[in-house]
């Protein structure tokens, strides 16, 4: 009986945003410091250790992204500086054409910058990198290539969903329509042969020459036919984004169904933070993933503005909810401690022992997104 009144009065609490940003500010402080001269910059740590990555990694993006959330949302002007220092060393990036995850490592960095700033170079960086990703659109396919390796024809994942606001971005800002009508035929290719009856997402589809599918499998998730908790959370995220910038119902319904599928999991845990995918094995043990978190309530806080009242007030208690826990001990790190990183308990890519139970850069970014869209609200 205590224990559930102890669980009744921490839901009725509003999430400790405040307690979040101070402990954020405190560890983005000391990770620049640490890498100020370094040409890599920290992906993730776990057992005393950091995977580090290099400017053409699809995460590069996120570290400085994260600077220029907190700058944004403190006024610290110590954090513009490190800011502006971080998102320089991604100046080739803009130009890369072999990568599809522009929008990764553009939006969170040039972009931002150029929303905090206004500083033109930033707003020919999200241009420049606009142009680099349409690049590898395949007009027979109606779809952008995702990956330049493996065993598939020519794969496209569900996280290239998230590429598309760097070409509506740009296309808004030039006028130049080619961009918007790519990102448009990606977005309703990926909805006709992505998504499943349930709308839960595969996580690669490959495609023949000719437009038909190659085949539909996983290399992130448990299986081929399970539901990586991550991926789910790239398709709430993005078709939110698609119906932003166009204003298509089709996008707007494909999100709310996604929605749907991941409110109404009956093995959540109670505290909103998925396992890593939702069919994963060894539940209620098995790792969660805190960065899949993130996205959910970051989509969530936006898609609760462009529905009704009374479903947005659903999308937003939900989000609300996983914030709060977010903002708890169990996932935000004391300062000082977690590599200086944000929030704990992520999972990269299990199938690979790969960042499992992690620190991870995207996780403190979609958390920092969220934190803002809440307070905004």
């Amino acid at each position: 009986m205590c224990g559930a009144l102890a669980c009744t009065s921490q839901k009725n609490e509003a999430p400790d945003i405040a307690g979040a940003l101070e402990t954020a500010t405190i560890q983005l402080k000391a990770a620049a410091a640490a890498w100020w001269d370094s040409d890599t910059f920290p992906r993730s740590y776990g057992d005393g250790k950091y995977l580090e990555m290099t400017m053409d990694d699809w995460t590069s993006g996120f570290y400085p992204g994260s600077l220029w959330l907190d700058r944004k949302m403190t006024g610290d002007e110590v954090l513009d500086s490190l800011a502006r220092h971080y998102t320089a060393k991604l100046a080739a990036v803009p130009a890369m054409k072999h990568t599809h995850d522009l929008g990764f490592m553009v939006m969170p960095s040039f972009a931002l910058e150029y929303a905090v700033t206004g500083d033109a170079m930033a707003k020919e960086a999200v241009i420049e990198a606009a142009h680099s990703l349409a690049g590898r659109f395949n007009d027979s396919i109606g779809l952008i290539r995702s990956w330049d390796f493996g065993k598939w024809n020519y794969p496209v994942i569900i996280d290239n969903m998230m590429n598309l606001e760097l070409l509506f971005t740009a296309a808004d800002w030039t006028g130049e329509k080619r961009l918007r009508e790519i990102a448009m035929s990606h977005a309703d290719r990926t909805m006709e042969n992505h998504f499943r009856e349930d709308y839960s997402s595969w996580h690669v589809v490959s495609y023949n020459d000719d437009g038909t599918v190659e085949s539909k499998t996983t290399w992130q998730g448990f299986s081929d036919d399970s539901r990586w908790a991550r991926g789910q959370a790239w398709g709430l995220y993005g078709y939110t984004v698609c119906y932003r910038f166009t204003g298509e119902r089709r996008y707007l319904e494909q999100a709310n169904k996604i929605a749907g599928l991941i409110i109404g999991l009956p093995d959540m845990p109670e505290d909103k933070i998925p396992y890593w995918d939702y069919d994963a094995p060894g539940k209620p043990d098995a790792p969660r993933d805190a960065s899949a978190a993130a996205v959910t309530a970051s989509a969530l806080l936006e898609l609760q503005g462009m529905v009704e009242p009374s479903l947005g007030a659903g999308y937003r208690s939900y989000a609300e909810d996983i914030l709060r826990s977010l903002c708890s001990e169990q996932y935000l790190a004391s300062p000082g401690t977690n590599g200086d990183f944000i929030l704990k308990h992520s999972t990269g890519a299990a199938p690979f022992n790969s960042e499992i139970d992690d620190a991870i850069c995207y996780a403190d970014y979609y958390f920092l997104e969220a934190i803002q869209r809440y307070r905004s609200l």
